[in-house]
């Protein structure tokens, strides 16, 4: 543990935001696994419901840096192609 009262401030702060960027991972995955899951019980409308609510975390995830754009990206298009066989 470090000595001087700056490190150990910035040590809880990190922590926080360590907690608070895996929540909001956990949510983002969970927004995912909705459209999935709405794709597999071929439900369309709740898939494009599940997919506008995916994108804005995805979006929100990138702006906050907590993902990388490309990732981003490479997700939204996978999501988009698997909710487009529905139609």
């Amino acid at each position: 543990m470090a000595n001087i009262k700056q490190q150990m401030k910035r040590i809880k702060t990190n922590e926080k935001a360590r907690q608070a960027n895996m929540a909001f991972k956990s949510s983002l995955k969970t927004a995912i696994k909705a459209v999935a899951a709405a794709v597999a019980a071929k439900d369309a409308e709740k898939a494009t419901t599940a997919l506008s609510l995916a994108y804005k975390k995805l979006d929100k995830a990138q702006a906050k840096g907590i993902v990388h754009k490309n990732y981003v990206a490479r997700k939204k298009s996978e999501l988009a192609a698997t909710v487009n066989t529905l139609k």
